[in-house]
């Protein structure tokens, strides 16, 4: 199902988005028509409009679309709401703004779904910051990733040597569409500071348990670490079983705790 602005979305809107892949989104997951973390996905949108098309977004046209796409479902629903201007020309992209609303809905899969096994490779995403539609390097990092044998990517920056070096690694920043967290030998939840997109659950998480550590995570680091694990809104908290043959435990008590926090967390009436 897509709608655009309320109404099913035209084969005319969908090849401009297509063609032109300029745009914002946020994914939701909506159970029993509510939301946990709503606010802050309508704040990244509003957030987001502001500095991909610097104009503004009627958040009760949007939470309007989503309620009427999302309603009478049966179970759980993920919802992905794409803010684009069809009218945009590739030519002339500065000239005027009016965003529409594409919203889109498919059934949940499972929260908490079982662990991944990932590699690590070297990326940034442009306007890291933005949830912007722009996926191909970090895809095609993930396909990389599932043709050699992972289920998933974890991207890193320049920060020193690799392991054995003089350095401490790679700065850890970011899966290819989840934050990432660490459990320190300690028992301490460690969220990594880098240029990355600070994800709603993420967000939710912090601040169900503060105290958490928010600092730069070094490649070097991860042997130490007692567990990690990924965060969005479509998976809750999954643990990471493997890192480029290091593996973890995916039965640590902290990963429990952050997934009873995460279903504490009220959710929001769309």
């Amino acid at each position: 199902m897509a709608t655009v602005n309320g109404v099913p979305a035209s084969l005319a809107q969908l090849t401009a988005l297509a063609l032109t892949n300029y745009g914002h989104f946020t994914t939701l997951r909506v159970e029993d028509g509510a939301v946990r973390g709503l606010s802050l996905h309508l704040d990244r949108l509003v957030r987001d409009c502001s500095a991909v098309f610097g104009t503004e977004l009627d958040l009760e046209r949007v939470r309007g679309y989503v309620r009427e796409a999302a309603g009478g479902r049966p179970g759980p629903s993920t919802v992905r709401v794409t803010v684009f201007d069809p009218a945009l020309d590739i030519t002339r992209p500065a000239e005027g703004a009016d965003p529409h609303v594409l919203v889109t809905t498919r059934p949940a899969g499972t929260l908490f779904p079982p662990p991944l096994r990932v590699t690590a490779r070297p990326y940034r995403r442009d306007a890291a910051g933005v949830k912007h539609v722009a996926l191909f390097g970090q895809l095609a990092l993930r396909r990389a990733a599932r043709l050699a044998g992972f289920d998933d990517v974890l991207f890193t920056e320049p920060g020193g040597t690799e392991p054995g070096g003089v350095g401490p690694g790679d700065l850890v920043s970011e899966g290819c569409t989840w934050n990432v967290g660490f459990v320190d030998g300690d028992g301490q939840v460690v969220w990594p500071q880098a240029e990355v997109l600070s994800g709603v659950t993420m967000r939710l998480l912090r601040e169900a348990r503060p105290g958490a550590l928010a600092r730069p995570v070094h490649t070097a680091e991860l042997p130490a670490m007692r567990a990690v694990f990924a965060t969005n809104a479509a998976i809750g908290v999954r643990a990471v079983r493997e890192v480029d043959g290091l593996r973890f435990p995916d039965d640590d008590p902290v990963l429990t705790e952050l997934r009873d926090a995460y279903l504490a967390v009220p959710a929001e009436r769309l």
